[in-house]
């Protein structure tokens, strides 16, 4: 009987390391770090304007607004050059080749005039975070400011952030004529399917130039 307690050991012990070689794998697996994003997941979706994206014709002439060279939004650590965008071939608005900086929609007012300034962004990448990781911090009454080429520099104050599914982006409520100089902040967000490699939703914050 004790010649054969020694095999029997080492097939309990072999079998031992499976089991908890296979546990410990189950558990890799389970808590390993989530892949990041690719680039722009979902942002190149972003649909181009389909009607005027300026208000009506005031009663005085608005005043020339120089184009917009930077965005800074303190409460979130944003410190960004702004490119300028235009429409891709699809006629989708452009998003920027790079995720840490954002982007100028060109067909918007500019940043201090009267309509709604289009800035685009990345959320995130296989590198890391986007230049608006943090986007959908901002609350009501936080601060956005835009420089302007000129010195100048414009100040915007968050009155909403809203995150719409990409079936149902609202072109005319965050593109539509509005009477006042205000900034749309977009950025896609929401779940993100695997299957697909896109973000479902998109992330708009909105906010009104400080008179």
């Amino acid at each position: 009987m004790k010649r054969n307690r020694r095999p029997a050991a080492i097939f309990f012990a072999a079998g031992l390391v499976v089991v908890l070689g296979g546990i410990a794998g189950l558990l890799l697996t389970r808590h390993s770090t989530p892949a990041m994003r690719p680039v722009a997941a979902g942002v190149g979706a972003l649909p181009a304007p389909t009607g005027p994206i300026v208000a009506p014709p005031q009663s005085e002439p608005p005043k020339p607004v120089a184009g917009p060279v930077s965005l800074t939004i303190p409460l979130i650590g944003v410190n960004t050059k702004l490119i300028t965008l235009g429409l891709d071939k699809g006629g989708a608005i452009q998003v920027p080749g790079s995720t840490t900086v954002a982007g100028w929609y060109t067909g918007s007012p500019r940043p201090g005039a009267i309509g709604s300034a289009i800035v685009i962004g990345h959320i995130d990448s296989v590198s890391g975070p986007g230049v608006f990781y943090r986007l959908t911090e901002l609350r009501r009454g936080d601060d956005v400011y835009v420089k302007r080429a000129d010195g100048t520099t414009a100040e915007f104050r968050v009155t909403g952030t809203q995150e719409y599914l990409k079936d149902h982006f609202p072109t005319q409520t965050v593109y539509g004529p509005v009477p006042d100089a205000e900034l749309r902040l977009i950025t896609c967000g929401g779940a993100f399917d695997n299957a697909t490699g896109h973000y479902l939703s998109n992330i708009v914050v909105y906010a009104t130039e400080v008179k």
